[in-house]
């Protein structure tokens, strides 16, 4: 006679068959022989197991870590590396410092002895090379000019000789400004031999770290430190997000301003050659900016906060999105 699924006989043969097969490991076969029943019968009853609420599978990880938007944001972007950290985002500085150790703890993972690290300059990048522990003789490449700021975090070219030296990998690095006054100043600095070398080690970089700046006061260095004429040039061009002194619009697409021609660090077409550019953005006022980051296609990963994914993630995909 025909059991009811839905009676306590039946509730207790759907749990007995969800036990042997999901915790136990036992095929459907064997369980079909234990209990009499057809392999077509156990497959239904986990079915219907599932369906009803009596099984309910989690992935679950008992940390800082939030799986699951980093999956989601993954999956979204078709991203190869996701880390959402779930963590308070009231004081900035403390941000930093649980992103930093979360990206750091990225790169000993991933990173290998035939892989080149690309630093560009940002302040996330900068509490991540401080938690960075010893990588396996990895060579280090400076992305992007000196760019200090008064009391601010090291520079550009001190990151990345702490990294390289803690390593003991090859730094390549240059002294030279983010940005010049005019594009003349910034050829002739390429050319120089110290520049030149570093930034002939570009096309070597098969994994970057950046930040990502918004395109607004206090959300971009870069932003920051040039001037009114600058930032209001770029904003009429429609500049949304800047990645390593790359400009992007709000649906990710490059922008080439006449400030591009006055920096000294990569353009977009060389950060899109890079294998894996890892950001770690931070902020929900960045929200746009990620997205535009994440949209462009020259990343590959990212490293970030639960706050901050959520908001990508509702805002890409509600009423309007795009």
């Amino acid at each position: 006679m025909a059991v009811d699924r839905t009676g306590p006989a039946g509730i207790v043969l759907s749990a007995s068959v969800a036990r042997r097969y999901y915790l136990d490991g036992r095929s459907k076969v064997e369980i079909a022989d234990e209990f009499g029943l057809s392999r077509f019968k156990v497959a239904r009853l986990l079915d219907a197991a599932r369906a009803s609420g009596l099984v309910r599978i989690e992935i679950r990880h008992q940390g800082e870590i939030d799986v699951d938007l980093s999956v989601r944001l993954r999956d979204r972007y078709a991203l190869q590396h996701a880390v959402v950290v779930d963590t308070p985002d009231d004081d900035a500085a403390s941000l930093r410092g649980h992103l930093g150790r979360a990206a750091a703890g990225l790169l000993a993972e991933v990173v290998t002895a035939d892989d080149v690290l690309g630093l560009a300059w940002a302040r996330a990048v900068s509490a991540m090379a401080q938690a960075l522990p010893p990588l396996p003789g990895t060579p280090v490449v400076q992305l992007t000019g000196v760019l200090s700021l008064p009391g601010g975090p090291d520079t550009s070219v001190e990151v990345v000789r702490g990294v390289a030296r803690a390593s003991g990998g090859a730094a390549h690095v240059f002294y030279a400004p983010f940005t010049v006054p005019d594009a003349a100043t910034a050829t002739a600095l390429r050319q120089q031999p110290e520049v030149a070398s570093a930034l002939a080690q570009v096309p070597l970089v098969t994994r970057a770290v950046a930040g990502v700046g918004l395109w607004a006061p206090g959300q971009s260095t870069l932003y920051d430190a040039v001037s009114d004429d600058d930032r209001e040039a770029l904003r009429g061009l429609g500049v949304c997000a800047d990645v390593s002194g790359v400009f992007l619009s709000t649906e990710g697409e490059p922008v080439r301003a006449e400030l591009s021609e006055r920096m000294i660090g990569i353009g977009a077409d060389e950060l899109r050659a890079i294998p894996e550019v890892i950001v770690i953005p931070y902020g929900t006022a960045k929200a746009r900016a990620v997205r535009a980051a994440l949209r462009s296609g020259l990343v590959g990963g990212i490293v970030t906060h639960t706050a901050l994914a959520q908001r990508v993630l509702e805002d890409d995909e509600g009423p309007g999105a795009g």
